[in-house]
């Protein structure tokens, strides 16, 4: 028996901001101080940078849950199964439902339990639950899926990263300009096929990066101070994802008893174009090898960071032969890695 993703659907949505729409923004310092660049100048640093030129936001009738569903759908329709013989449905999100123009965050009923509800899935043993793991959520979702069907517990998981990161950030922080919505969605299922799942790899470290990421007051000091949006130590998490990320992926290639030379793709949390190059040549310097061309993926550039999505919608693109100059054969190996809010990496090696 082997465990294998057997669908992938996504949902990337129709509204595109590009970076010129950031241009009357009020950027401020985190101590509510004026940055003395004009705005032309943060936002080309910015993309510089990030490698951001444009991101994707959901419509404003639209929620979390909602575009979850939608990828989930197509992962079921993608996999040709029956919903009804889904034992576990595994959502991954940071910040639940937030209706457009909110300022609270929705998670009661757990988004899972809203998702199954949307698919009308009668089966009282599909069981839903949400998992809170940062940007590693959808990574450590298959990870649990994977555990509970290696025991026997389950045959067949449905696992979704699904956000609205949009409607969380400070528009008077420059790094609202990285943050997007989507949904990316897998089912996970015991196989006679060859191939699938080989290693894993998951760390926390809580003791000094716990709050890297946190939700904290606008730039904006005249805003009120009981109202939270996502923030994060950048050039902390930079050095974090470089000291940590390379050798977690390491280890889980490592484990699987494959060569480094064999992998084909790596799919990385779309994050930050640089910070995920820079992982990727730390990775190859500790194998003392070139890196391939090609065997980074990135959808960063058009939809920006929409946290647990990027990577099952990356993969979801490759497989569907929607991003130029990547496609995956039946054999290859690739491997996921994620780093995120908890301090939370992860890392998978798979046989396609």
């Amino acid at each position: 028996m082997n465990i294998k993703i057997t669908g992938t659907g996504s949902y990337i949505p129709d509204t595109i901001e590009k970076n010129d729409a950031f241009h009357e923004h009020t950027f401020l310092n985190n101590d509510g101080s004026v940055i003395n660049h004009p705005n032309e100048v943060i936002i080309e640093k910015f993309q510089a940078i990030t490698g951001i030129a444009e991101r994707r936001y959901a419509k404003p009738h639209l929620n979390s849950s909602d575009l979850g569903f939608f990828a989930a759908e197509k992962a079921i329709t993608n996999a040709n199964i029956d919903p009804e013989t889904i034992d576990y449905i595994i959502v991954a999100h940071n910040f639940g439902d937030v209706k457009h123009n909110a300022i609270q965050s929705d998670m009661l009923p757990s988004l899972a339990t809203r998702i199954k509800h949307s698919l009308r899935i009668k089966n009282p043993k599909c069981i839903a639950y949400d998992i809170l793991f940062g940007c590693p959520g959808w990574i450590e979702g298959v990870i649990q899926a994977h555990a509970f069907i290696k025991s026997g517990i389950a045959k067949r998981c449905l696992v979704i990263g699904t956000e609205t990161l949009s409607r969380v950030v400070d528009k008077h922080d420059r790094d609202a300009m990285i943050f997007s919505d989507g949904a990316g969605a897998t089912i996970i299922e015991a196989t006679e096929e060859s191939g699938g799942i080989l290693a894993h790899e998951t760390a926390s470290y809580t003791y000094d990066e716990a709050y890297y990421l946190y939700f904290g007051s606008s730039n904006n000091q005249e805003l009120s101070k009981d109202t939270r949006y996502i923030k994060m130590e950048g050039r902390k998490i930079y050095e974090f994802a470089l000291n940590h990320v390379p050798q977690a992926i390491k280890t889980c290639i490592d484990a699987s008893g494959v060569d480094i030379k064999d992998v084909k793709k790596i799919f990385i949390h779309q994050a930050n174009e640089k910070m995920d190059e820079a992982i990727l040549k730390r990775l190859y310097r500790l194998y003392r090898t070139d890196i391939p061309e090609g065997i980074m993926p990135m959808s960063i550039q058009k939809l920006g960071n929409s946290s647990v999505a990027t990577v099952p919608t990356l993969l979801d693109l490759v497989r569907n032969n929607k991003l130029e100059n990547h496609k995956l054969t039946k054999g290859d190996v690739i491997v996921f890695a994620s780093v995120g809010a908890g301090m939370h990496i992860n890392a998978i090696t798979y046989r396609y």
